[in-house]
């Protein structure tokens, strides 16, 4: 069962990734061909969650592979909120890519299996991995509209002809929302560190690469935050800070996590 819903899933993501390029090129039909595929794609995969959560002996997310289909599940309904709208479409140029070939990868490591069985509390994984994984959805989101507002202010100054043929948001639109995903992304991963942190002083343990690189990562956005509150942080340069957290953001997903909870 789920491998017969994997499939759509993956596919739906690839078929609008394809129509967001196709969107960028001449928008119009292709467009509400990737809207669409984005709405089947995550519904499928919502699907297949419901299936691995009611089949697994305990929390089924909890291996790096599981946690990344999760986490691929969680950045596209952040994009579905308003990513469908017609002049947030080109987002889905950051975003549908970038989860088409994570909910790929999660497949291969096993992460769309029906079968996970963890040490952990299924509370403490809960609380812990989905507050994390909620954080960082928030991030990667935050991140495409960083890149959109660096390459829609690029365009204005150039003058570009396909300015008023290719639709976008206002770029203080563009900022607003992404301080306001921050100002949700950033307390998620505030209580899922805690609640890390909580476990580690109650049972014992070490503190491991992924830990430190989490918490650089909760460092630069609390920097964010405070610089965007204290002094006025706007536009480019509140751009490029976000896009250098995602790099961490990136490192923590990609590169560090397959032995944390082993």
């Amino acid at each position: 069962m789920a491998e017969l819903l994997f499939w759509p899933a993956l596919l739906a993501y690839g078929e609008a990734a394809v129509a967001y390029f196709g969107e960028a090129r001449r928008p119009g039909v292709a467009g509400r061909l990737a809207t669409w595929g984005v709405r089947v794609g995550w519904l499928a995969q919502t699907a297949l969650l419901a299936v691995q959560a009611a089949r697994s002996d305990g929390f089924p997310w909890s291996t790096w592979a599981g946690s990344l289909n999760l986490f691929v599940w969680l950045v596209v309904g952040a994009y579905l909120i308003w990513g469908c709208q017609a002049r947030y479409r080109l987002l889905g140029l950051a975003v549908l890519p970038l989860a088409a070939v994570l909910f790929a990868l999660a497949h291969a490591g096993g992460g769309t299996s029906t079968h996970g069985v963890s040490s952990y509390s299924n509370l403490f994984l809960v609380l812990h991995v989905g507050l994390v994984l909620l954080a960082f959805a928030g991030f990667t989101v935050a991140a495409g509209l960083a890149a959109l507002y660096l390459w829609q202010e690029r365009r204005l100054k150039r003058h570009e002809r396909t300015i008023l043929r290719v639709r976008a948001p206002a770029l203080a639109r563009l900022d607003e929302l992404a301080a306001r995903t921050i100002a949700v992304a950033l307390p998620a991963l505030t209580l899922g560190i805690a609640v890390g942190i909580a476990r580690l002083r109650e049972r014992g343990g070490g503190i491991d690469a992924l830990m430190v690189v989490t918490l650089a990562t909760w460092f630069v956005y609390g920097m964010y935050a405070v610089l965007r509150v204290g002094a006025g942080l706007r536009g480019r340069r509140a751009a490029y800070l976000l896009l250098a957290g995602f790099v961490l953001v990136a490192v923590v997903r990609l590169a560090l996590p397959v032995t944390h909870f082993s």
